[in-house]
């Protein structure tokens, strides 16, 4: 596995100058408030302060002029002014498990987000893999959450991204991810087969829940070890295989099914945590209860249509040193139901 670096980029916004933030609204948030929406993706900021942003500094192609009441619509773009501020610390380099003219495999390391977002413009996988590979256009054909590590697969022409996204909506690419989960599951495989709908379009909440009008969505799991942490409490490595593509499908799966992610801050012991992370106000008894600083999941294999030929092409990322870490520091395992081993 090799590893590549990047920098900051040139014409980076100095003091008291403004950085633009590129938006694309993605199907799960078609027909909420824009206010409402930009509040999910800039959530230490105020409706009042969204509402300001949207009067102010917003620049959109279309016709007409976006209002905080605008209902937006899935693949509606447009850009937001910000100021430009120092940037939170991130890891500024990622593995690399497989390239050639057309493809590229990354092992993204958790805290490292994959698009620019409002919080992070500059250090984003997709700016460091252009400054890594001058010349060629990297493109992520899919996502991962900024907390998840592990495989994520991109395009190096837009001919290849093209056919590897359709490969993804298509549901011709196997995934499979570990999770460390709290609440071990009884049974050493099983599926959750739950339609899943966003949530809290007025308040905090931004869980995804079990709902009959929700999108249909299905999870294989599998147990591969189970341990015990001091104490008595029950932990497990779980292979994790969507068969669908929602948004935190595992996750609400999971938490569908009593159990839950070490580390996770929307699913895990209160979802409140999430919106005292983003404020800067986590507790100390919010750190003791996650575990983690960071959700347990992590992007293992993954077997996909290579864009040149369609030949199914295996790709494989070890299990992350930190959740390794925490994972041997659990004790013996407590029986092993089956399954291959992640290291």
């Amino acid at each position: 596995m090799g590893e590549a670096r990047g920098g900051d980029r040139k014409g980076r916004p100095g003091d008291g100058e403004l950085k633009r933030i590129p938006f694309q609204v993605e199907p799960t948030f078609a027909g909420w408030r824009l206010d409402l929406y930009l509040r999910q993706k800039i959530r230490r900021l105020s409706r009042e302060q969204v509402q300001r942003l949207i009067a102010t500094r917003l620049e959109h192609a279309g016709a007409g002029k976006l209002k905080p009441a605008t209902r937006v619509a899935a693949g509606m773009r447009f850009v937001l002014l910000n100021d430009a501020g120092p940037e939170p610390e991130t890891p500024l380099t990622f593995g690399v498990v497989f390239e050639d003219a057309e493809l590229l495999v990354v092992d993204k390391p958790a805290g490292l987000p994959v698009h620019p977002n409002a919080r992070y413009l500059d250090h984003t996988l997709t700016v460091l893999a252009r400054a890594a590979y001058p010349g060629r256009r990297i493109d992520p054909a899919h996502r991962l959450d900024r907390e998840t590590s592990g495989l994520l697969v991109c395009g190096c022409t837009p001919s290849s991204t093209r056919a590897l996204k359709i490969a993804f909506s298509r549901g011709l690419v196997a995934k499979t991810y570990l999770a460390l989960v709290l609440g071990a599951p009884s049974e050493s495989r099983f599926s959750i087969e739950a339609a899943l709908k966003l949530t809290g379009a007025s308040g905090v909440q931004i869980r995804m829940h079990a709902s009959a009008d929700g999108l249909p969505s299905r999870t294989d799991f599998e147990v591969l070890e189970r341990r015990e942490r001091a104490g008595g409490e029950a932990l497990a490595l779980v292979a994790c295989r969507p068969r669908t593509g929602r948004q935190h499908q595992i996750r609400a799966h999971l938490h569908h099914a009593g159990a839950r992610l070490v580390g996770d801050k929307i699913y895990g012991p209160d979802e409140m945590i999430f919106d005292r992370f983003t404020k800067g106000a986590m507790t100390d008894g919010d750190r003791s209860a996650l575990l983690l600083p960071r959700q347990a999941l992590h992007a293992w294999r993954l077997t996909v249509p290579h864009p040149a030929t369609g030949k199914p092409t295996d790709f494989e990322a070890p299990l992350a040193p930190d959740l390794q870490a925490f994972w041997d520091s659990c004790g013996a395992p407590a029986g092993r139901p089956g399954g291959s081993d992640p290291r």
